[in-house]
């Protein structure tokens, strides 16, 4: 029996949402921090009072849609 059947909607999309806000998250800012040269140029990308809100607002919308494709997929799409 498949384990996500038995959830709600809304959990599951939480659930693949954070997992992915965390993970992409991570990676993007190790990313930056070897792109821009260290960890100031990263705060200066990523952190500063002009990007911090785009920041997060990219990664939020971001998390959004793949929890929402993911929790629809095992939910509705994918067979046991």
């Amino acid at each position: 029996m498949n384990q996500y059947k038995n959830q709600s909607f809304i959990k599951l999309t939480l659930r693949f949402g954070a997992i992915f806000l965390v993970i992409v998250s991570i990676i993007k800012i190790v990313i930056s921090i070897f792109k821009n040269g260290g960890i100031s140029g990263m705060i200066a990308e990523y952190f500063s009072p002009e990007t911090f809100q785009q920041f997060i607002t990219i990664q939020l919308v971001m998390a959004l849609m793949y929890g929402l494709f993911m929790a629809g997929y095992y939910k509705f799409i994918k067979k046991d």
